[in-house]
């Protein structure tokens, strides 16, 4: 069994950073890839940013790119997601989730889950 926790949530200025944490229990880390999502309300929940198994493929989706970076820490089996330049718009819950080897995109095709974490950016 899988389980993913994310820390590191909170409220932060237009313009600000915030360093989001996703601790993943279990030897299936080694070989999973783990990705970052969020969901705004009312709307649905979309990919951000992920990192393959082995942390050497990252993807990032547009609204993020230049501004967000995920690393992995295999030593300590956590994903952390280091958003810089936080916009309004950056405002939702944000989820890590992970499956075996590869990134993708469709957030259906994703395993495990944690609980969220809330960030908000305030103009």
């Amino acid at each position: 069994q899988v389980q993913l926790v994310e820390s590191g949530g909170g409220l932060v200025q237009a313009g600000g950073s915030l360093s989001l944490s996703c601790l993943v229990s279990g030897r299936a880390f080694s070989n999973a890839a783990v990705g970052w999502f969020r969901q705004a309300p009312g709307k649905e929940r979309d990919f951000v940013a992920g990192i393959s198994w082995t942390g050497s493929t990252t993807d990032y989706a547009d609204s993020v790119k230049g501004r967000f970076t995920v690393a992995r820490d295999n030593a300590k089996n956590t994903v952390n997601l280091q958003m810089n330049s936080l916009k309004p718009e950056d405002t939702a819950i944000y989820y890590c989730a992970a499956r075996r080897w590869t990134i993708v995109n469709r957030t259906s095709a994703w395993d495990y889950w944690g609980q969220g974490t809330q960030v908000t950016v305030s103009s």
